[in-house]
């Protein structure tokens, strides 16, 4: 008798496919609670108790509890209410699609068992790459997030430091205190010092970068490479990347751009300006389940020769040898992208699928096990695949400039508030103020009214040492009049 788990079962699929089709439906997304109600924690308690048994449970009695009990729980990340933090709008196609990844069990791993899947996301790898102005050949793979594309990146960053001359046993890494907090969790899991140098208006600049490198200061000598940001957490601001690339080109260091937020904002001609300098990096991030409309969770890490990611990546065991040779008759398994990054190869992976070049046999495939610290993974790139194909890049531009344009007319709705100050002028999409006269306990407060009452979730930080509110701006439904009913509550 076989075992039910692995018999297709109509009538469990209908119910699972009207909720995702109720969900889908929903517009606009309501907010929901998440972990504010005090009594949550035993409330839930309550209702899972029990829940996994021996015996099992009918499933319609199971997607009730989550629909009723636990999915309130969860603030919808992608109403166009939320505003904390960075929030995420992926587009309708895309979470289709995404449910087309789980119910195939599409994974990524190496090109023998993914081919498909990973010829897919290399075209996106590649219009990405080309959007940063990396030359032919730059590729890379999907990633879980930006801190494991973080970790990934600084890992060869450390490993290939002494093919660029440096052959400190000490190796750091150059940023500020206002780079991403998984920068410092990768240095720390690296065994990796920082260097950091101090940041001019919360930005780094390569004139500063060049002097600290330039002193007598400990641990000058042992820099290997170095972290910008394109787009900060807090503020949306974006680094000196021009002249901190040339500063890295100069003396040899690995340059690395967060731009897991940021970065989105290359898809508009207007801001494509602040990202001067992203042609010189050696590898960067790029999230799309924020500012690329993909659902979570997806990063995108690609390096300018990704032949030297490869060498650190590569994982080896007998039963993985398999993966790494050539397949017999795979025409498009080359490792386009594998080269130095400059002469550019053709293939099926980066440097060839997104301009629709033709392929030519290569010596290997392209495994995306092999660009990052991961082995099993699963085809996280292929919703956003999708999405594109369906819908074009000028919809996406369009849909990140509504977002830069509706922070503009926040930042003038604030500064013409008078009980309001805007702390400064938006750079991208988020937008930092402060009312008047509150402390730190009064945002807390308000933000709490705000999910309590499901006008927005919006939570309060901090600048320069003061409590501040913060705008995340990504949503394009986060209208002017959205907006104008939260100012009104602080009055």
């Amino acid at each position: 008798m076989r075992n039910p788990m692995f018999v297709f079962d109509e009538k469990m699929a209908d119910l699972v496919l009207g909720y995702c089709r109720q969900r889908l439906a929903l517009d606009p997304v309501p907010l929901d609670y998440g972990g504010y109600a005090a009594s949550l924690p035993s409330s839930l308690r309550d209702v899972l108790g029990g829940l996994i048994s021996p015996e099992g449970n009918d499933p319609a009695r199971v997607l009730e509890l989550f629909s009723d009990h636990l999915a309130t729980a969860v603030i919808s990340a992608d109403s166009p209410r939320y505003l904390s933090f960075i929030p995420a709008a992926p587009t309708k196609a895309s979470l289709l699609f995404d449910m087309v990844v789980s119910s195939g069990s599409l994974h990524g791993t190496s090109w023998l068992e993914a081919a498909g899947a990973v010829a897919a996301e290399n075209q996106v790898l590649t219009f990405l790459a080309e959007l940063a102005g990396l030359p032919k050949g730059a590729g890379g793979c999907f990633v879980s997030g930006g801190s494991a594309a973080n970790l990934s990146a600084l890992m060869v960053a450390r490993d290939t430091a002494s093919l660029r001359g440096n052959t400190t046993q000490r190796p750091r890494i150059a940023c500020t205190d206002e780079a991403h907090s998984s920068v410092g969790k990768a240095l720390h899991v690296l065994g990796v010092e920082p260097f950091l140098v101090p940041a001019v208006d919360h930005r780094l600049s390569g004139e500063v970068l060049e002097a600290a490198l330039s002193s007598d200061q400990p641990g000058a000598a042992d820099v290997v490479g170095v972290v910008a940001t394109a787009g900060t957490t807090n503020a949306g601001l974006i680094d000196d990347l021009s002249g901190v690339g040339a500063v890295a080109r100069r003396r040899g260091l690995w340059f690395h751009v967060d731009g897991a937020y940021g970065c989105g904002a290359l898809l508009s001609p207007a801001a494509r300006p602040l990202f001067d300098g992203m042609e010189l990096v050696d590898s960067f991030v790029v999230d799309p389940h924020k500012w690329l409309f993909a659902p979570y969770d997806c990063a995108a890490l690609i390096y300018r020769q990704p032949a030297l990611a490869k060498a650190v990546h590569t994982q080896d065991a007998a039963y993985l040898d398999v993966i790494h040779v050539a397949l017999p008759g795979s025409a498009g398994a080359g490792a386009a992208g594998a080269g130095d990054g400059e002469a550019g190869t053709t293939g099926a992976g980066p440097g060839a699928a997104g301009s629709g070049a033709e392929t030519d046999t290569g010596d290997e495939p392209w495994n995306p096990t092999d660009y990052a610290y991961h082995l099993s993974r699963r085809a996280r790139g292929l919703p956003l695949w999708f999405s594109l194909a369906v819908y074009g890049t000028d919809a996406y531009r369009d849909a990140v400039e509504t977002a830069l344009a509706n922070a503009r007319a926040a930042a003038a709705l604030i500064s013409a508030t008078p009980y309001l100050e805007l702390v400064r002028e938006p750079t991208l999409s988020i937008v930092l103020f402060r009312r008047k006269g509150w402390s730190r306990s009064d945002y807390e407060n308000w933000s709490a009214r705000l999910l309590a009452d499901q006008v927005a979730f919006v939570t309060p930080t901090s600048w320069e040492g003061e409590p501040t509110a913060r705008f995340a701006l990504l949503h394009p439904d986060t209208t002017a009049d959205i907006v104008r009913e939260i100012i009104e509550t602080m009055a």
